[in-house]
């Protein structure tokens, strides 16, 4: 029953990150179909992830209320049809009403795969979330692949996005069965003893742990964005050079969100975090300084968006990890984490942009340095608040209020 769970949420993470990089990466032919530019199409974005951070409010009450495998088996099938809203839209009015559904359809998944994750990773009495989130960035790759390859082959965007809008639906059914038909509860949960009553999860404890969620989240949508950027602009790479910035970043980011469990297994949740933010803030070191280093400036670039890519790669998947092992209804905390980790990935960009227009993108690419530290500062103190002893979960399976 537990490898079965481990799979369907495995498969939930994949197509879902599958069907969002098929999406992300049609955006260039979607612009050119609808004569978009980059303003509307930065608005269109916007919306999308208005949606999502909508939705997920309703969604943590929903997953906690109802179950999370019941919110999977609804939203996932969902999430993936409402795409056929902006496949299908023909003016940009149209698109922004569609981009916000759409965008509030993987809302609500995302928060039902999420803390579905932490029950299977409660039952299996060790860390596995980070490998998930891993599938997550290995779905996402697929999708951009595809779509090239779609795209190379003649097919045109609003086709390639109906038949990934109807195939991840058929896809996202798939996984239902497998998922956990009870809800797992952790043994790090107290219950107390006047009342009988489970303790929530402290609330400044909380809020400290989204403040370091949304921290890594301004560092990585800097890396995401401004990579590329930075190897051009400032170190004067080639066109065809500079995009392997973004590149080396996100498959270390991969790797090691594959390798990250393992690493959390044997230093704990607080001693991993505190590594993860000192080499993300070395790796960003590393790439202010790069021009320095002359004819191996690139080389040197390229490492830190490495290491940058390794540090930030197990902060959520811990922070959630954190919110499930010590709450029993865990759906809430995670839409709020979320909350925070998408408003760090909306905000970060704009924040570098505005602060390379006043001084200079290197002297901008330092605000990182300075979070990802507040990440190793501030990130074990917060797990240590949620968490009173180490991560060692000994799970009671419960049966949901909700029918299977």
């Amino acid at each position: 029953m537990e490898r079965r769970a481990r799979l369907g949420v495995f498969a939930y993470f994949g197509f879902c990150g599958l069907v969002l990089g098929v999406w992300a990466a049609g955006l260039p032919a979607l612009d050119e179909r609808l004569h978009l530019g980059t303003g509307r199409t930065g608005t269109v974005l916007l919306l999308v992830a208005v949606g999502v951070l909508v939705s997920m409010q309703v969604a943590g009450r929903l997953s906690d209320h109802f179950s999370s495998r019941r919110l999977c088996q609804v939203s996932g099938p969902l999430g993936a049809l409402l795409l056929l809203g902006p496949a299908l839209s023909e003016s940009y009015g149209v698109l922004l009403v569609t981009a916000f559904v759409f965008g509030a359809g993987f809302g609500l998944l995302e928060i039902g795969m999420n803390a579905h994750a932490v029950e299977v990773e409660a039952v299996y009495e060790r860390p596995i979330m980070s490998a998930f989130h891993g599938m997550w960035s290995l779905g996402g790759a697929a999708g951009g692949l595809a779509t090239a390859a779609a795209l190379k082959a003649g097919f045109g965007v609003q086709a390639l996005l109906i038949t990934t809008a109807v195939v991840g639906a058929v896809l996202l059914v798939t996984p239902a069965p497998l998922l956990l038909r009870e809800r797992a509860v952790p043994a790090a949960v107290e219950v107390d003893e006047g009342t009988g009553r489970r303790r929530g999860l402290a609330r400044g404890a909380l809020a400290m742990l989204g403040i370091v969620v949304f921290a890594a989240a301004i560092s990585e949508g800097a890396a995401m964005d401004w990579a590329a950027m930075h190897a051009r602009r400032v170190l004067d790479a080639g066109p065809e050079m500079a995009p392997l910035a973004f590149t080396v970043y996100s498959v270390a980011m991969t790797t090691m969100r594959f390798a990250g469990d393992r690493l959390r297994g044997r230093l704990g949740a607080a001693r991993t975090l505190r590594m993860a933010g000192t080499v993300a803030a070395s790796g960003y070191a590393l790439v202010l300084v790069a021009p320095a280093f002359g004819a191996a400036a690139l080389a040197g670039a390229f490492a830190g968006w490495v290491l940058v890519g390794i540090g930030l790669a197990t902060v959520v998947p811990i922070a959630f990890s954190t919110v499930g092992a010590a709450e029993a209804s865990a759906g809430r905390a995670l839409a709020l984490l979320t909350t925070f980790m998408y408003s760090g990935m909306l905000a970060g960009p704009a924040v570098i942009g505005h602060l390379a227009d006043a001084t200079s993108l290197r002297a901008a690419l330092a605000v990182p340095v300075g979070l990802a530290i507040i990440v190793a500062m501030a990130g074990p103190g917060a797990i240590s608040a949620l968490t009173r002893h180490r991560w060692t979960p000994r799970p009671q399976p419960i049966t949901t209020s909700s029918p299977s």
